[in-house]
């Protein structure tokens, strides 16, 4: 199971590594060719737009299964005991609903972007599948936040004041 789950955690940052670096690349190409040859990339925006779609919901596993959101912790003290364990759950599963209900949501946009052929302005992209993409990365960060937490090397918890 490790092993699935350790794939499945490379594959999503490879996608979000590659999307970033062209992303980049193509933000600094069309300023480029503006900005100088005066040759703006015909659907930069489109492509850039999307890509930023991939790349949101592409961390947004990474980030839930790490446990990295934003929290306040004002009531650490507090709820970080064992006694109150049952609500560190119930926030869990109060996460995982939500996430489920965005994805159920993402995954109706889908099916209607696919039926009515809803495509990108500029490069006629169909949003189906990036709305799609958002539906997958919304139910693995449903089922990311329901399981333990994962360990990373590189997030560390922040030391109460």
């Amino acid at each position: 199971m490790h092993s699935l789950i350790h794939r499945i955690r490379g594959s999503i940052e490879a996608l979000l590594i590659l999307s970033l670096l062209s992303m980049v690349l193509l933000t600094f190409a069309d300023v480029i060719g503006r900005r100088f040859f005066n040759l703006p990339i015909y659907g930069a925006h489109d492509i850039t737009e999307h890509m930023m779609a991939v790349i949101i919901f592409c961390g947004l596993p990474l980030l839930t299964s790490a446990r990295g959101h934003l929290s306040v912790d004002l009531f650490d003290r507090f709820i970080m005991t064992d006694a109150m364990r049952w609500w560190r759950g119930l926030i869990c599963v109060l996460i995982s609903l939500t996430l489920l209900l965005i994805s159920y949501q993402f995954a109706l946009a889908a099916i209607e972007a696919s039926e009515i052929q809803e495509v990108s302005q500029e490069l006629l992209i169909p949003r189906s599948y990036i709305y799609a993409l958002i539906s997958l990365s919304c139910l693995i960060s449903a089922l990311a936040s329901v399981l333990a937490p994962s360990q990373s090397s590189d997030i560390h918890p922040e030391d109460a004041l």
